[in-house]
């Protein structure tokens, strides 16, 4: 009976190891797929998130110390600058919001639909900050 308890043991301990593991390394190669809109350090990611899919992602930032390249398409909910930056912000407050560091507005006008690709940080649970960040017109001709 003790013998039984026992390997039934060690074999829990093995599948919840494995288990781990697995997820732990699925999570690793997600953002590394081909879909993702995370790169590592200056490079821009081919295909951004959206805000829709932003909440999939937001969890699965790769875990390095190093710079971090986020990309993102969505319609401008806030435009705020001051005398030295602009802060642009994309996805309704209902969803991951998105806020991109940059110098200049470029005249962008809210609900315009725009890319943001920079340095990614977590700003909070439901926000991500991207710094030294660049926006522009999404190439898939929409507006």
């Amino acid at each position: 009976m003790m013998h039984a308890r026992r390997a039934t043991a060690v074999l829990l301990a093995s599948v919840l190891t494995s288990s781990l593991a697995w997820s732990a390394g699925a999570q690793a190669r997600d953002w590394q797929s081909p879909d993702s809109p995370f790169v590592l350090g200056e490079a821009y990611p081919d295909v951004p998130a959206t805000c829709e899919t932003a909440e999939d992602w937001i969890d699965l930032a790769p875990p390095v110390d190093g710079r971090v390249s986020f990309a993102i398409t969505g319609k401008l909910v806030v435009i705020e600058q001051d005398t030295a930056l602009a802060y642009l912000v994309m996805c309704e407050e209902t969803q991951v919001q998105v806020m991109c560091v940059t110098y200049s507005t470029k005249g962008r006008h809210l609900g315009e639909k725009v890319l943001f690709a920079g340095g990614w940080s977590r700003g909070g649970e439901r926000q991500i900050t991207l710094d030294r960040a660049w926006q522009r017109r999404p190439t898939d001709g929409s507006n």
